[in-house]
């Protein structure tokens, strides 16, 4: 009998978990939302007979009494016979505030203190929630949804959950410092000391997969240096990353718009490890690109 396909979606309220789950129910998974933590090895355990399916299982703040167990939990199924893949999403402050202005939602922990006698403002709620769901953070791949469209998550999640747990998963990401660093990284480059295409009205329009502009920053030498020196130091410590345990490796390579330069560089190391088993390429302030 094969091994249990099962993804455990957690996060941050606000972060995008809805819109994760349902891309995955859309996908013909098995989708359970809020299940109990105490019921999680049960429940798993119970659709190993059904060969082939795949199941997705939230879990979150709205257990915040029994999310202490859960990384145990998640240990015994993956060392049973369950390819579990944990997705933790996430966004900045700033964005999840603006989201619960929008939809006027409460935050779950507010109720569960209010019910204890205590009044938390919205911004103690998501603090109070980092801290508890921390733990969980570093079980599987971090996804930060903030500036992320929902069609954008979507393509995040349905690539991820298609690529296997072993090799390890490196995914190269190319962002806009102006917008801030994702939370989801594990490695940073910043490349916005090479020239800028951007000054050129010709190539202003482009992005870095344009080849016109690929062209251009081609002909630098920085460029080409600065791309060789960051294929090396990766090449010098993805081994290590891969023999602690790791399942997943973001590598953001930031410009000043996120347009040009970094999706160029993002390109370039990304056709310099095509043998790389499980690779992803995203470009997040480039919703257009994949």
């Amino acid at each position: 009998m094969g091994a249990l396909n099962v993804v455990l979606i957690t996060g941050i309220s606000g972060s995008g978990k809805s819109v994760a789950l349902r891309m995955l129910e859309d996908a013909d998974y098995t989708c359970v939302d809020n299940l109990p933590v105490r019921f999680l090895h049960e429940f798993i355990t119970s659709r190993r007979e059904n060969a082939g399916e795949r199941i997705a299982v939230a879990i979150d703040a709205r257990s915040a009494d029994e999310l202490g167990e859960l990384p145990e939990i998640i240990t015994a199924l993956r060392a049973g016979n369950t390819q579990l893949r944990v997705v933790f999403l996430e966004a900045t402050d700033e964005t999840l505030l603006q989201r619960y202005a929008e939809s006027r939602r409460r935050h779950p922990l507010s109720d569960r203190m209010r019910k204890k006698g205590k009044v938390l403002s919205l911004e103690d709620c998501i603090a109070q929630e980092r801290e508890l769901l921390d733990p969980l953070r570093s079980q599987g791949q971090v996804i930060d949804t903030s500036g992320l469209t929902p069609g954008q998550l979507r393509a995040w999640v349905r690539d991820l959950v298609q690529a296997d747990r072993s090799p390890l998963v490196l995914t190269f990401e190319s962002f806009a410092f102006k917008h801030g660093v994702p939370r989801d990284a594990d490695m940073v480059f910043d490349v916005r000391c090479l020239p800028n295409p951007h000054y050129d009205p010709v190539l202003r329009p482009l992005t870095g997969r344009d080849q016109p502009v690929a062209d251009w920053l081609a002909g630098s030498d920085d460029v080409q240096q600065m791309v060789a020196d960051i294929e090396g130091f990766i090449r010098k410590w993805l081994p290590r990353y891969t023999e602690d345990t790791r399942s997943y490796l973001t590598v953001a390579i930031g410009c000043t718009g996120g347009k040009h330069r970094s999706v160029y560089v993002v390109e370039a190391l990304a056709r310099h490890f095509a043998e790389h088993t499980q690779l992803l390429v995203r470009h997040r302030n480039q919703p257009g690109l994949s």
